[in-house]
């Protein structure tokens, strides 16, 4: 049972890890708190699923795709969903960022347009989504389905090419520098207005990688109302980390992760119900109890 929890929540935190990345991003540099990262995170899902169609073959009865083409139509998502993303922060968000109430009204507008656009699109019911890797694998005796291990690895291995990138790169020290303090980035020569652009497509295409992988290693099944749930998880992984912390959205990724399992193992029948519930009174408690999270924005930047 032990085992069991220490496998699966560490998997599972992996991946909550990827999601919350692109959330706690865009806030850290461009202090935008995205209500849309949940349908973003879900249209890059959709994005994959209308890819992979381009090279799904029927084999025995059964369309699959060959693994080549998987990650090519990941890629080709997460670069769509990307420059959406841009898109919407130069033409929606940019005009409004300065005022908290309206950039939380136009993310909500972004978040059911992308909804009813995905609705139009792809329909109203079930979409299968799957990266057709069978078999399992045996982790401290407990066998893991294959793709939810590989989900976590890549996840780990994202959220880690980021982490350098921020740290050792010349654009991600503007990012640092930003997120400190815009106005004398600004004064220093960095473009702000071009910088938080991109970061909303690399928090876009991150939300859209996450996406895919969270949903292809568990349910496999995808409708375009339930982006909620992604910008539930994101949204308290970042309030207990600390909203633009990324090494506080990773340590309390794991946290949910592992509570999450907990649930899982001694409460099987109401885990789909209490995860939500669950994350929205952790949030409620930290924003009562410590505001600034685990780690406030500031203890990150003086890494």
């Amino acid at each position: 049972m032990i085992e069991q929890i220490l496998v699966l929540g560490a998997i599972t935190g992996a991946m909550y890890a990827l999601l919350a990345l692109g959330f706690t991003l865009i806030y850290g540099v461009a202090e935008v708190v995205n209500m849309a990262y949940g349908a973003i995170s879900l249209l890059g899902t959709y994005m994959f699923i209308f890819f992979a169609s381009f090279w799904a073959i029927t084999q025995a009865g059964i369309t699959v795709v060959p693994h080549s083409y998987i990650v090519l139509a990941i890629v080709l998502a997460a670069i769509v969903v990307g420059i959406l993303g841009s898109i919407i922060y130069r033409f929606i968000i940019d005009p409004v960022v300065e005022d908290l109430l309206a950039l939380l009204v136009v993310t909500i507008g972004v978040a059911i347009i992308l909804q009813q656009s995905m609705a139009i699109g792809f329909g109203h019911y079930h979409r299968a989504v799957s990266i057709h890797i069978s078999g399992s694998i045996a982790l401290l005796g407990v066998r893991v389905i294959t793709s939810q291990v590989i989900g976590a690895v890549v996840s780990l291995v994202l959220f880690a090419i980021l982490w350098i990138f921020i740290a050792k790169t010349k654009t991600g020290g503007a990012m640092r520098a930003t997120a400190s303090d815009r106005e004398a980035a600004m004064l220093m020569g960095i473009d702000t207005r071009k910088l938080s652009m991109l970061t909303m497509a690399i928090s876009s295409s991150l939300a859209a990688v996450a996406g895919i992988l969270t949903v292809a290693s568990t349910t496999q099944i995808a409708t375009p109302y339930i982006w909620t749930e992604p910008l539930i998880m994101s949204f308290a992984i970042v309030i207990l980390g600390g909203l633009g912390s990324i090494k506080g959205s990773f340590i309390a990724s794991f946290i949910f992760g592992y509570s999450e399992q907990v649930f899982i193992t001694f409460m099987p029948g109401y885990t789909a119900y209490l995860r939500g519930a669950f994350a929205l009174a952790v949030m409620v408690a930290v924003l009562v109890l410590r505001p600034r999270g685990l780690f406030g924005k500031h203890v990150e930047l003086e890494d």
